[in-house]
C-alpha cells in the first residue's frame, strides 16, 4: 500500500510539474511563434504601419537610418525576477535581410506582465555593420529614445537625433509601467 501511494504521488507530482511546466511555456509565448519568415514578415508590417500610423514623424527617421530592426511583441513579465521575449526582423531598404529574436532578464522590485513593440532605427552604417557583425548584441544606455512610454511624443533633442541608434517604444499593454531597453540581448535566429 506505501508503493501505491508513493506511485500515486510521483504521478501526481510529475503531472503537476507537466502542468506548470506548460504553463510556463505558455506564458513565454507572445504570439510570433516558430511559423516562419512569412509570419515574421507579416507582423514587422503591420507593426511599421501602426508605428507610422500613431507616430508620423518616425517616417523621417525610417527614411534617414540605414536599417531598422522591428519587434512586433515582445512579452516581459516579472515577480521580483523578470523575463522578456521576442521575435522580429532586421529591414533594410524596406526588405528583411536578417531575423532575430530578443531575451530580456532582470531582478529587483517588480510585479505584473506587459507586451509592447519596438524599432530600433541604425542611424549611420558603423551601427548597423556592429550590430549585424555581434553574435549576441545587448542594448544599453547609449540608445537614444524617441519614444519610450504610453502617450510620449516624438522626441526631438538634438542629442537624441544624433544618436547612431535610436528607438521606439509604443504599443504598451499591460500591468508594468515604463518600457526600457537596456539589458535586451539581440541575437540572429533561423525561423
Amino acid at each position: 500500500m506505501n508503493h501505491k501511494l508513493s506511485t500515486r504521488l510521483s504521478r501526481r507530482g510529475f503531472a503537476l510539474g507537466a502542468l506548470a511546466t506548460t504553463g510556463l511555456t505558455a506564458a513565454c509565448g507572445n504570439g510570433v511563434g516558430s511559423t516562419g519568415a512569412s509570419t515574421i514578415d507579416a507582423r514587422v508590417d503591420a507593426t511599421l504601419r501602426q508605428m507610422r500610423d500613431l507616430y508620423p514623424n518616425t517616417q523621417d527617421l525610417a527614411d534617414k537610418s540605414t536599417g531598422m530592426l522591428v519587434m512586433p511583441l515582445v512579452t516581459e513579465a516579472g515577480f521580483i525576477f523578470g523575463a522578456g521575449y521576442g521575435r522580429g526582423a532586421l529591414r533594410i531598404n524596406g526588405v528583411s535581410v536578417d531575423y532575430y529574436s530578443t531575451v530580456k532578464a532582470n531582478a529587483g522590485l517588480q510585479i505584473g506582465a506587459q507586451q509592447y513593440a519596438h524599432v530600433l532605427f541604425f542611424m549611420n552604417e558603423d551601427a548597423l555593420s556592429t550590430f549585424r557583425r555581434a553574435s549576441g548584441w545587448t542594448a544599453g544606455a547609449d540608445v537614444g529614445y524617441v519614444i519610450r512610454d504610453q502617450g510620449d511624443t516624438l522626441a526631438t533633442d538634438t542629442n537624441t537625433l544624433t544618436s547612431p541608434i535610436l528607438a521606439a517604444i509604443f504599443g504598451q499593454a499591460g500591468l508594468q509601467v515604463g518600457a526600457t531597453l537596456e539589458g535586451s540581448k539581440y541575437t540572429r535566429i533561423i525561423p
